[in-house]
């Protein structure tokens, strides 16, 4: 019991450490603006609540930017639910706080829950700030906390694979 204890004490703070780059910090703002959706073509149905949008879809919400070949949004009354994205590969980009590089996604497919303000990439999927990168096959983009989960904590099968440059210049020889 003692030495779990030794592991734990010991690995927490490395991996405090090494999740330290993928602390998003989205933009508070953009939760509050509106979605807004471009595509080739649109399918409404109102009695489901549902709208699919096919071909070269480009869906935005303030500094979040999400790239498909089709987006379903699925709707209840008068507010968005989910939506849903599939792409070849589908990309999302969105701009960090002050001092930090942008998050660049990519997946097979996303699901983006409005109420809990998650977005999830499934399937060859990738999330990166800066030089820094994260690849899984589902990885979890929870803009609310600045949270980003993969591999089993975000219910995956594969091997999470974290990729962390580092910020000091090389030193050049005389």
């Amino acid at each position: 019991m003692r030495s779990i204890n030794k592991l734990l004490t010991t690995l927490l703070p490395i991996l405090l450490l090494v999740s330290i780059p993928f602390t998003a910090h989205a933009l508070k703002e953009d939760v509050n603006k509106p979605i807004e959706v471009e595509a080739d073509s649109v399918e409404i149905d109102d009695g489901s609540g549902t709208s699919t949008y096919k071909g070269n879809v480009v869906l935005t919400q303030g500094s979040i930017r999400l790239k498909a070949d089709r987006v379903t949004v699925i709707q209840h009354e008068t507010k968005s639910d989910q939506i849903k994205v599939v792409g070849r590969p589908a990309t999302m980009t969105q701009k960090s706080t002050k001092g930090k590089k942008e998050v660049k996604g990519r997946s097979l497919r996303m699901e983006y829950y409005i109420d809990s303000d998650i977005l999830y990439l499934i399937g060859n999927a990738s999330l990166a700030q800066g030089k820094d990168t994260f690849r899984s096959d589902r990885i979890a983009y929870d803009r609310k906390k600045s949270l980003i989960k993969g591999g089993a904590s975000a219910k995956g099968k594969q091997r999470v694979k974290v990729t962390i440059k580092s910020n000091k210049k090389k030193k050049t020889s005389k």
